[in-house]
């Protein structure tokens, strides 16, 4: 068995209403109208196919995109089981521009295919080869929360996201008058009762004093954590404000390196981590990480791309959430099933993906590897 070809997609996905968070009421970045999408398919010479991909917001892709044609070619002929020996090759052949952030963002569109075409020739769903806790996981919704919304409008997404069977809702927060978040905050926990598990999300947006004001003001509000209420790379301030808060911590998503996400677990700066497979650069890292956060009795709460980070969630020791927001369900033939409150681990081998039809539409550019230089 060895690589006979590989193929890179770029894309952008549509969304259906272009969305702000904290980031854009602060003037730091713009609304988000899309996701940025680099695919890979890895063909073996016995003719199966791993699918994985990595993402961006706003800017990036082109970059991974680049990337990913540099380094592509030295998959051909592997055997695609050995995936720490090949993820460390592709590591070496861009150690120029380090091991972290685009490059390793490139290679993490590989690093999910390989473990992709690993479960589908074990016959076996991605989460049942790590080895499973469970068939499904919590869940909770992201995308009815953005600040462009009205608050009735929040309220009304959060209604039918419960109703759709999803467990939690998570609000955006971090806006330059903390009393409007604090109003929106307190009308969602009114409208959801107090049963309801509900998480904010600040983007990064607080100073050190800041998050700790709006922490003291919503102790009792019972929420499930506070999340990025710092920089993201603060891990000092983190783990400040997780010693003086009862309200739980969340954070690592925005981190693009093993060692950063490891400085929170050491310094235990959350109680949630948040870790993102294609941003810290793939399944291979986020395991690392992963049993590390296990052995300090961390919650893991993967973010963003619930397609991949149902089976890791199935696979850790402790019961945590993931992530759901539907904007890359288009690119994907398949949808997951919710019920219940918990996201359920698809019984498909693999990741249990495949590109959609009109994943064309979408497509901006790609390139394809051929061992007989096809």
């Amino acid at each position: 068995m060895r690589v006979e070809s590989v193929r890179f997609g770029r894309y952008a996905v549509p969304l259906a209403k272009p969305v702000s968070d904290a980031k854009v009421a602060t003037g730091r970045q713009r609304p988000l109208a899309q996701i940025d999408v680099l695919t890979c398919e890895i063909v073996t010479s016995d003719g199966l196919a791993g699918l994985g991909f990595s993402y961006t917001t706003r800017a990036g892709t082109p970059a991974q995109f680049a990337h990913a044609k540099e380094v592509g070619g030295l998959l051909l002929g592997e055997d695609p089981a050995d995936i720490g020996r090949i993820y460390d090759r592709l590591l070496w052949a861009g150690a120029s521009v380090g091991r972290s952030g685009v490059a390793t963002q490139a290679l993490a569109a590989v690093d999910v295919a390989l473990w992709d075409l690993k479960a589908k020739r074990a016959g076996l769903p991605l989460a049942k080869l790590l080895g499973a806790y469970r068939d499904s996981v919590r869940v909770y919704n992201t995308s009815g929360g953005y600040l462009q919304a009205p608050i009735e409008e929040v309220k009304e997404k959060a209604g039918q996201s419960l109703a759709g069977g999803i467990g939690g809702i998570k609000i955006k927060v971090g806006q330059p008058d903390m009393k409007e978040d604090l109003r929106r905050l307190a009308a969602v926990r009114e409208h959801l009762g107090d049963e309801v598990p509900l998480m904010v999300d600040a983007n990064q947006q607080w100073d050190r004093a800041s998050a700790l004001r709006f922490g003291r003001q919503v102790e009792d509000l019972g929420l499930v954590w506070i999340e990025e209420p710092l920089d993201a790379y603060d891990a000092e301030g983190h783990a400040q404000l997780a010693a003086a808060l009862d309200t739980p911590i969340a954070t690592g998503e925005m981190l693009a390196g093993v060692t950063d996400l490891v400085r929170l677990v050491d310094l235990r700066a959350v109680d949630f981590l948040q870790p993102d497979v294609p941003r810290v650069g793939g399944i291979t890292p986020y395991l690392k990480v992963a049993a590390l956060a296990d052995h300090a009795h961390l919650h893991v709460a993967p973010h963003f791309v619930m397609e991949i980070h149902v089976h890791l969630a199935a696979a850790y020791p402790r019961d945590s959430w993931v992530e759901h927001i539907e904007w890359l369900s288009p690119l994907f033939e398949e949808r997951l099933k919710i019920e219940g409150g918990r996201m359920a681990v698809p019984d498909r081998p693999g990741l249990g993906l495949s590109l959609a039809g009109q994943a064309g539409d979408w497509r901006l550019d790609e390139v394809e590897f051929h061992v007989d230089g096809r």
